[in-house]
């Protein structure tokens, strides 16, 4: 279809989305996101606590040959697609940490696995975390999004306020 949806979000990620109207908004939109212009920040609770203060992710992103629902990380990029997360912590609480995440890249499931890659998986994530949490979801929220008008050129930031669910884990 014309217009819609620009990127997709995780199944069960809260937060923000970029729906076109135009096809012409969809288009411009679409190649802001392919030429990787776009900012996209995320909050994740993960398990454990991540000990440094900010870091960088890479690893190569593809489907997992053993479990084909599943993406996995290839370390020595052979396989899979270039994937690049930056991280830093937001708040170290007891067994779990809130990080801020941005993504320079945009592969399916990127921060999910990623951040399983380094130890420290996603709360209520049942796909890449093996530890039972009684999150109902992945802890993922898509909290801010920045691109170019697609017709006025005017830079646009949006911002969306971790939901209840979220807010509710960490008090």
């Amino acid at each position: 279809p014309a217009l819609g949806l620009v990127h997709r979000s995780d199944k069960d990620t809260s937060g923000l989305l970029v729906v076109a109207k135009k096809p012409e908004a969809k288009a411009h939109l679409s190649l802001q996101f392919f030429n990787k212009t776009t900012k996209r920040e995320y909050r994740a609770l993960v398990w454990g606590i991540v000990k440094e203060d900010e870091g960088r992710i890479e690893g190569n992103i593809g489907r997992d040959p053993r479990d084909r629902m599943q993406m996995t990380v290839f370390p020595e990029g052979d396989q899979g697609k270039t994937a690049v997360t930056h991280y830093s912590v937001l708040e170290r609480l007891g067994y779990v940490t809130l990080v801020k995440c941005r993504l320079e890249t945009g592969r399916t499931h990127q921060i999910r696995v990623h951040m399983a890659y380094i130890g420290h998986p996603l709360l209520g994530d049942t796909l890449y975390n093996k530890t039972p949490g009684t999150f109902p979801r992945q802890a993922l929220h898509s909290a801010s999004l920045s691109f170019v008008h697609p017709i006025t050129g005017e830079p646009l930031n949006f911002h969306a306020p971790l939901p209840e669910d979220m807010q509710n884990l960490l008090t």
